[in-house]
């Protein structure tokens, strides 16, 4: 039986009912003010930020992939990455470009497995980074932990099913098998001496500019508070986006920046207005992926065989 947020449609039911009911309680007022806000000095700067974001990703991913024996070069590297990050952001579940970049490279090396685990390793390096800052910058705002806490009655029993289908997937031989699999290459790709440094300096890089885009989120729609104070908030937002409940990003993370912003006396309405001000610059920001899935479109239309008419 599939895990009910398994299902695609599922998740994106749950996010947008987050969002309706965020909007509910607080208006359309901050949607409006935050998409009214943006301007042509924001929408430049996340241009300038995504492609530096994205530039870091790449380079990242070449550098996991040839730790793992696979050739990537950083050019064709880029490219694919603006093309998964613009597929992720207007398709469901939010991971089909990643797929889709890992099984075009594991094609063109002829190991899609590898690939494949090339790809998570990389992501899941972007992860590590944004929960070790996130968890140093969060301490320095407890009462954004505080409005955000939840009772032992609900995280108790939600670790101890974690707690258990853990260990029910760690007894299926090919979940350990695979586990194991990833492991080895995690120990080649990412945890090797002459590879962790680069891979972390590369991680903390991009996050600086997802924080960065965010921060420009932020003063658009007019929040005045210091960065030491927003940076907290804006940690905790990007922290809820890699939940698997979201509408190209949109969900959880209103949600959250609305209650953070809210518990630091900042008003939850201007969390939402930043957040979805964050969520069109992070689209904006990928449209250069557009232009690349679209060229390959044409490069494929035109290299397609003409199958000449039968003879009469």
């Amino acid at each position: 039986m599939r895990p009910v947020l398994g299902s695609s449609r599922v998740r994106t039911a749950v996010a947008v009912v987050l969002l309706a009911v965020v909007i509910w309680r607080l208006g359309a007022g901050p949607v409006l003010d935050g998409l009214r806000a943006l301007d042509l000095p924001a929408v430049a700067a996340a241009l300038v930020l995504g492609a530096a974001t994205t530039l870091c990703g790449a380079a990242r991913w070449v550098l996991v992939a040839r730790r793992l024996g696979m050739p990537l070069r950083l050019g064709p590297a880029v490219a694919h990455c603006y093309r998964a990050l613009f597929l992720n952001s207007v398709l469901p579940a939010g991971i089909l470009g990643d797929v889709g970049r890992a099984v075009e490279h594991g094609r063109a090396v002829g190991d899609v497995g590898r690939s494949a685990r090339a790809v998570m390793l990389e992501k899941v390096a972007g992860q590590v980074a944004l929960v070790v800052v996130g968890t140093t910058v969060l301490v320095a705002e407890p009462a954004v932990l505080s409005a955000l806490s939840l009772p032992v009655q609900i995280w108790g029993p939600a670790l101890g099913v974690l707690g258990v289908a853990a260990v029910v997937g760690l007894r299926v031989r090919r979940v350990r098998t695979g586990l194991g699999t990833l492991l080895a290459d995690a120990r080649r790709g990412l945890l090797a001496r002459d590879a962790w440094p680069g891979v972390a300096l590369l991680s903390l890089a991009a996050l600086a500019g997802y924080l960065g885009l965010f921060l420009v989120a932020a003063r658009t729609v007019g929040a005045t508070a210091p960065t030491t104070q927003l940076l907290p908030l804006l940690v905790l937002a990007l922290f809820v986006m890699g939940l698997p409940v979201n509408v190209g990003g949109f969900g959880p993370r209103e949600a959250v920046a609305a209650v953070a912003f809210g518990a630091v006396g900042l008003g939850a309405a201007q969390g939402l207005s930043a957040a979805v001000a964050y969520g069109v610059l992070t689209l904006v920001s990928t449209l250069p992926g557009g232009l690349v899935l679209l060229a390959g479109l044409l490069r494929r239309a035109v290299r397609r065989p003409v199958v000449a008419p039968a003879p009469a």
